[in-house]
């Protein structure tokens, strides 16, 4: 005679007396496991690829227009100088971007917070669209 014993449902750790929680789905199907690394952070990954490529595009096509024109001017190519003027140009543009970006993200939430025209909708401007789907419909919005 066998004796069965049945499966425990997976719970976090600390068990289940310090409240944790079963894992995986309701219907019993396998336990969370976390995505692989480079899954976890494809996103960043990415960005930091391509920030990577437009900051080296940035340094070549500048390195070759600081050449032609110390050529043009009959001077030498100095690296002291084109680094200096490289990163000024590179914190200049971040400068103008991060700024850009902190507006747009600041503004948005405080113009959310409070209430204007371009975040939220009126209550009578959303009961008028209703009458008219209602209407649509051939339903009467006065009679509920």
């Amino acid at each position: 005679m066998t004796r069965s014993v049945p499966a425990k449902e997976p719970v976090l750790p600390g068990g289940p007396r310090s409240g944790g929680h079963r894992r995986g789905p309701v219907d019993g199907g396998p336990p969370f496991r976390k995505p692989r690394w480079s899954k976890a952070y494809a996103f960043g990954l990415v960005t930091g690829a391509m920030f990577l490529f437009a900051w080296a595009g940035q340094f070549v096509f500048q390195l070759m227009a600081e050449t032609s024109q110390a050529e043009q001017h009959g001077q030498s190519f100095s690296w002291g100088d084109f680094l200096a003027q490289f990163l000024a140009s590179t914190f200049e543009n971040w400068q103008s971007e991060f700024l850009q970006l902190v507006w747009q993200a600041a503004g948005l939430a405080i113009f959310y917070y409070w209430g204007s025209s371009q975040s939220r909708e009126s209550d009578e401007r959303i009961e008028a669209k209703l009458d008219a789907l209602l209407r649509d419909r051939n339903i009467d919005p006065a009679r509920p």
